[in-house]
């Protein structure tokens, strides 16, 4: 990179530019998966929108490829690139809120943990995920699955308005009344179209305290339990979000010291709304089965969203595969008991989102995240510290995943739990809408300057 045009770039703007040999660039280029370890040509830690453009068009004058890094979390790496550009939202963390016109705002580069703290002071939130570290865009983009989504929907179905930089470094507004199909697009086709610098939520009245947390049993139940929950959670109260996983027992207060690190399967409730209806469905959940430890009670939902950041900090090594699922048979429950009992370390789980509800009140067309019809999302993910260990747990994920995968339904998965090699299923992922998110791309991004992510191909010109 031309270092006369490094140095004009940083009198244009008012973040930092980290390049290689400054004591600055190792923690500038690092990401949350560890598995990733690329060295950018410069990393530009933008301060605000104005930044993000100019970034922009620096990158395309000087023919670099750009990733973009909001939360980080981006399991394949697309927020960092080998001798290209990332341009760094993480210092642009800015989070309003409208109490009156329950209305959330975030810049780019804001955090789940921002978002909810700041919201939680009004009694507010909206469908987030569920760990606080998580950045508020990559989610929102990718469609957004959380503990509100059976009452709230998707976090894609409570945006409201984004503030985009397109790939010509200007910024325009994709709202329900402007650039409508740019704003349709960018409900679920994750950061294909550009950089969201600013995006603008529904609140909805949660908690601050809601009823839940999660419920160990014994692993030998496992196959009974899943398919009581797969009933039981059709017809539960919406206010109930409850997801399923397999997880070796972590050290928390509330297990038995005995049964730390042994094999379980796991309920992680969140009831939003009154209290005592709250302990009375979870309840139902308790009774449905041998409990190793109950962590459920009162609690505020902000430290609910960020019950799992201790057991996952940055660095781990990851690799996931994800499922839509359109309905949980009794064949695919017996793959789950089979692989998700081999679960290799206490960070890797496989969990089932349940995403009927208010998520299904939403047409397939309406928004870019047309699975609508499924019933869940599963996500195997594969989560440990050493990379010593890479093959061996890599390939139990392959192995879970081929297991489960022809039971599915559906040839589709949520882009935000797809690994890199998943490249393949992009148009799957979108079923019906690809076409027209294909269209939308070559509309605003003809040359696919944006392809550092789960790329839509922009259509061929006519």
């Amino acid at each position: 990179m031309r270092q006369p045009a490094i140095e004009k770039l940083q009198e244009q703007i008012r973040g930092q530019i980290h390049q290689r040999g400054d004591d600055s660039y190792d923690e500038a280029r690092r990401v949350h998966n560890g598995m990733h370890d690329k060295k950018p040509a410069a990393v530009v830690s933008c301060f605000d929108a104005a930044d993000v453009m100019t970034a922009v068009k620096f990158g395309r004058a000087e023919d670099l490829e750009i990733a973009v890094r909001g939360g980080a979390h981006s399991v394949p790496g697309f927020g960092t690139i080998d001798d290209g550009l990332v341009i760094d939202l993480s210092e642009m963390r800015s989070v309003y809120i409208d109490p009156d016109r329950k209305i959330g705002r975030v810049e780019g580069g804001t955090q789940w943990g921002d978002f909810d703290h700041a919201a939680s002071a009004f009694g507010l939130a909206t469908t987030g995920g569920i760990v606080s570290t998580t950045g508020v865009g990559g989610l929102t983009l990718g469609g957004g699955i959380g503990y509100l989504t059976r009452s709230l929907g998707l976090s894609c179905d409570n945006l409201l308005s984004v503030d985009l930089v397109t790939a010509d470094g200007e910024m325009v507004t994709a709202s329900e009344h402007r650039n409508e199909d740019l704003f349709w697009a960018l409900r679920g086709g994750g950061g294909n179209f550009g950089i969201a610098v600013s995006m603008e939520f529904a609140m909805h009245p949660v908690g601050p305290t809601i009823y839940g947390g999660p419920v160990f049993f014994e692993l030998e139940a496992a196959a009974d339990l899943m398919a009581w929950y797969r009933d039981f959670i059709a017809t539960a109260p919406e206010e109930l979000g409850a997801f399923f996983g397999f997880q070796i027992a972590p050290e928390l207060p509330f297990i038995p010291e005995d049964r730390i690190g042994d094999q379980l399967c796991v309920i992680v409730t969140c009831y939003n709304g009154d209290l005592a209806s709250g302990e009375q469905v979870i309840g139902s959940i308790i009774d449905s089965g041998p409990v190793v430890a109950d962590g459920t009670g009162p609690m505020p939902y902000a430290a609910l969203n960020s019950a799992f950041d201790p057991l996952l900090p940055s660095g781990l090594q990851h690799y996931w595969k994800a499922d839509f699922v359109k309905e949980l048979t009794d064949e695919a429950i017996e793959a789950h008991v089979e692989y998700g009992s081999r679960t290799p370390c206490v960070e890797s789980t496989m969990h089932l989102y349940p995403i009927n509800g208010a998520a299904h009140r939403v047409a397939p067309n309406e928004t870019a995240f047309g699975h609508r019809d499924a019933t869940f999302a599963a996500v195997i993910a594969g989560m440990w510290p050493d990379p010593d260990d890479n093959a061996a747990n890599t390939q139990w994920v392959k192995d879970y995943y081929a297991a489960i995968h022809p039971y599915s339904g559906t040839e589709g998965g949520y882009v935000n739990f797809m690994a890199e090699d998943d490249a393949a299923r992009v148009p799957e992922n979108y079923g019906p809408n690809y076409a027209r998110l294909s269209a939308v791309k070559a509309e605003w991004d003809p040359e696919n300057v944006f392809h550092i992510n789960q790329n839509i191909k922009p259509a061929p010109a006519q």
